[in-house]
C-alpha cells in the first residue's frame, strides 16, 4: 500500500481525478480524519470537507504508476 497528502480543490479537479484513479483495478481510498470513502466514487468525494488536505491510500505495491497520474494533487 502507498500513501500521499492530496488536495483536491474544484469540482473539475474531482471529476479529473475519479476519471484518473477509476482505470485502475486496485482499491484507492481518500481518508478524511477518521472518515475513509472509495476514491472512484464521485458522490463520496463530495460528502468530505475539500477544504483540507486528504490522505490517498492506494492499494498496490507500484506506487509510482499512480503518483505519475495524480502528480497535480499531491502536495508535500
Amino acid at each position: 500500500m502507498v500513501e500521499y497528502k492530496v488536495k483536491i480543490s474544484t469540482i473539475n479537479d474531482v471529476k479529473k481525478f475519479v476519471n484518473a484513479v477509476s482505470k485502475y483495478e486496485f482499491d484507492v481510498d481518500l481518508i478524511s480524519g477518521r472518515y475513509a470513502i472509495d476514491a472512484k466514487s464521485i458522490m463520496g468525494i463530495f460528502s468530505i470537507d475539500l477544504s483540507k488536505e486528504l490522505v490517498l491510500k492506494a492499494h498496490t505495491d507500484n506506487g509510482d504508476v499512480i503518483k505519475s497520474d495524480l502528480a497535480e494533487y499531491i502536495v508535500g
